[in-house]
C-alpha cells in the first residue's frame, strides 16, 4: 500500500491555501510540507497538527492506494 495526499491539496485548493499558509497554519517544517508533496512518511503529530490547522479528519487528507504487485 502506498500514501497519497492528493485529498491534502484539494483541500487547500479549496480553502484557497498555498503550502506554505499550511505550513504556518499547522505549525510544521517546510520538510515536512515537502514529504507531504512527495507522498512520503510523515509522523502522525504532523499529520495531527494538519488536520487541527484545517479542520478535518485524517481521511479528508490522505488516502492508501493498493500498489501492483510486478513481480
Amino acid at each position: 500500500m502506498a500514501i497519497s495526499y492528493k485529498k491534502l491539496w484539494k483541500l487547500l485548493i479549496d480553502k484557497d491555501m498555498k503550502k506554505k499558509d499550511l505550513q504556518a497554519a499547522a505549525g510544521i517544517s517546510s520538510a515536512s510540507v515537502t514529504k507531504l508533496a512527495k507522498n512520503e512518511n510523515v509522523n502522525t503529530e504532523v499529520l495531527q497538527k494538519v488536520c487541527t490547522a484545517l479542520n478535518c479528519d485524517i481521511g479528508d487528507i490522505m488516502e492508501m492506494i493498493p500498489q501492483e504487485d510486478n513481480e
